[in-house]
């Protein structure tokens, strides 16, 4: 056997690695150790960070066995993700429905499985078998976005595990998954679609937001949703139809409308705000139905179904919020949105997490001199709350290098995207900085309260061995995908 080709090979690979982000991993996972240690460990009786009764100590076990995962799937040829994406997908599918069913109840959620003292939630590996299943769908011989049939696969593997991972009572986990459709505009979805989704999410925040605020009869909620419409109307037929400039003459009859309607409340007379806007809005869509026939129909249609979707929409927010939300879910988003205030309930943990960090001021209080975190005021500190510690404890420098490592190392897996010569390798890579973006921006932004509180824990910083694990895999595959262009040359 000839073993200098081995070794020639294993060389190459190993010359081939993207060596600057594995460097980016491992200062990632050992800062995370240690703030584990520092938002768990009392400052007075201080035991070894490495101390396997401590989380800390776990947790560089469980970095320990990640370091050999993490080199074991650098050894493992690159097609065998390739040709087995679909089939490590419909396992990890199995076992999340197999999780829902035989799962332990634990803190009203079935997610975990249990092997003896090890527990193991299969929701943070899906997001890996996703990944690979999406990049093997878009690098199947002919497949592209298009045609509206063309989004139902793509669209069905990523819902899947969200179905699953609700089936288990899991909220925040199954989110993640959402933001694989920014991978899908990046592989050509229309804008107008991602337009329609943040559109959506705005509607839904403003509608919320200022439901209980009222004008003209109305909640405030509705009636800037109600002028957005308006607005956008007129907006977009000046833009759509600059030639025959319809807007000009819509925006005209607004203001017509506005004088009159203020001239009227002036003299006494009570006009309801709905009947006032549905009116105006109305009456625009009529005109617009009478220009649709002299030119740019489709335009002009898409326009009117903004507006009756728009409408549409905003009278089911409070329906869906009520129905489909659980109260405790209701609540933090109450909160996160200002609604209602609670400190000393619902809202406690983001605000004794705020009153954390901003205690750490510029430069911090020190390692292992945090007051709050050493008395325990914010509950699951060293999970999901983890960034806390690092800013009450390393101050404004040091929470803004952790978001500075995060910034360089996802920049750094779309640079590996964009150089890629597969489409497979683009889109998972695509897919890692998704996920990634995600759960760094959801779980720094729950923590200072600009988000609701939905249990999403920051890569390589919450305690866990299944999430560290998980994003362990899904970098080193991406690793090892990004290597094979050396190995197999230009394909």
């Amino acid at each position: 056997m000839d073993y200098s080709k081995d070794n020639n090979e294993s060389n190459k690979l190993l010359a081939s690695v993207d060596w600057f982000t594995v460097l980016l991993y491992l200062i990632l996972v050992v800062a995370g150790a240690i703030s584990i240690y520092a938002a768990t460990t009392n400052s007075v009786s201080q035991v070894s960070i490495f101390d396997f009764n401590t989380y800390s100590g776990k947790q560089f076990l469980w970095i320990g066995l990640s370091f050999v995962i993490g080199f074991s799937l650098l050894l493992i040829d690159r097609l065998i993700y390739e040709d087995y994406a679909y089939p490590i997908y419909i396992v990890m599918i199995v076992i999340l429905l197999a999780t829902a069913v035989f799962a332990p109840n634990i803190k009203g959620s079935h997610s975990w499985l249990k092997f003896g003292a090890v527990s193991i939630q299969p929701a943070e590996f899906a997001k890996t078998a996703t990944a690979l299943a999406l990049a093997k769908l878009f690098s199947t011989y002919g497949f592209k976005l298009g045609h509206w049939r063309t989004y139902i696969v793509p669209l069905a593997i990523i819902l899947t595990p969200v179905l699953c991972i609700i089936l288990e009572s899991e909220t925040g986990s199954a989110l993640v998954y959402f933001s694989l459709i920014f991978v899908l505009y990046r592989e050509g979805m229309s804008g107008f679609v991602l337009y329609a989704i943040l559109t959506a999410v705005s509607l839904f925040v403003i509608v919320l937001k200022y439901a209980n605020d009222m004008i003209m009869g109305i909640p405030l909620g509705s009636f800037i949703v109600l002028t957005i419409v308006m607005i956008t109307i007129v907006l977009m037929l000046f833009f759509y139809c600059r030639a025959m400039i319809p807007g000009r003459n819509v925006a005209i009859g607004y203001l017509a409308s506005a004088i009159v309607t203020w001239g009227l409340t002036a003299i006494g007379v009570h006009i309801n705000g709905y009947v006032y806007f549905f009116t105006v809005i109305t009456l625009s869509i009529i005109y617009l139905l009478i220009a649709m026939f002299r030119e740019n129909i489709t335009k002009i249609l898409i326009t009117i179904g903004f507006a009756i979707a728009s409408i549409l929409f905003m009278f089911s927010v409070n329906i869906v919020f009520n129905n489909a939300l659980r109260p405790h879910q209701q609540n933090r988003i109450k909160i996160a949105l200002g609604v209602i205030e609670d400190i000393q309930d619902k809202g406690y943990n983001v605000n004794q997490s705020k009153i954390a960090i901003g205690s750490g001021g510029f430069a911090g209080k020190g390692f292992l001199k945090g007051t709050q975190t050493k008395l325990n005021y914010v509950p699951e500190q060293h999970t999901d709350f983890i960034y806390c510690t690092i800013g009450e404890e390393e101050g404004f420098l040091g929470a803004s290098a952790v978001l500075l490592l995060f910034l360089v190392l996802i920049l750094r897996i779309i640079a590996i995207a964009e150089r890629q010569h597969t489409a497979f390798g683009r889109v998972y890579a695509y897919c890692v900085a998704a996920i990634f973006i995600f759960h760094v921006t959801i779980n720094i932004g729950m923590v200072i309260g600009l988000v609701p509180v939905i249990g999403i824990p920051l890569p390589f910083f919450s305690y866990g061995g299944s999430s560290l694990w998980g994003f362990t895999i899904m970098l080193f595959i991406l690793l090892r995908i990004d290597a094979a262009r050396a190995e197999y040359g230009t394909w």
